[in-house]
C-alpha cells in the first residue's frame, strides 16, 4: 500500500471523527500524535477510528489493537507512525489470499 493513501485516509478519519464529536481539529500533519493532540482522542474514541479506516482501506486490525501508540506501552505515535503501522498490515495482507477484509 501506498503511504501517501494510508495517510490521507488517516486524516480524513480523525478529522472526521473530531467534527462527529464537535471537538476541534487542530491541522494534522505526519508530526501529530493524535492521542495528545486531539481534543478527547481517547481509548474510547480509537477504536471508532480504527474501525473506519480499517473498512475504508480494506485491511483487517484486530480489535486489541491500538495503532496510535507504542506496542505494550503507552507511547503516542505520530501520524507518519501510524501509517507505517498501516501500511506495513496491509503489504502483510495483500500477500495471503482469500483474506476476509473488515475488522477482526
Amino acid at each position: 500500500m501506498n503511504a501517501e493513501i494510508a495517510q490521507a485516509a488517516l486524516v480524513e478519519v480523525l478529522q472526521l471523527i473530531q467534527a462527529a464529536s464537535g471537538e476541534d481539529c487542530p491541522p494534522i500533519t505526519g508530526a501529530t500524535k493524535p492521542l495528545e493532540e486531539l481534543p478527547k482522542f481517547d481509548s474510547k474514541i480509537w477504536p471508532v477510528a480504527v474501525g473506519i479506516l480499517s473498512k475504508k482501506l480494506g485491511i483487517v486490525v484486530a480489535n486489541d489493537v491500538n495503532i496510535f501508540c507504542r506496542e505494550k506501552s503507552c507511547i503516542p505515535l505520530t501520524v507518519d507512525e501510524t501509517v507505517a503501522i498501516v501500511v506495513e498490515l496491509a503489504d502483510e495482507q495483500a500477500t495471503v489470499p482469500n483474506q476476509d477484509v473488515g475488522v477482526k
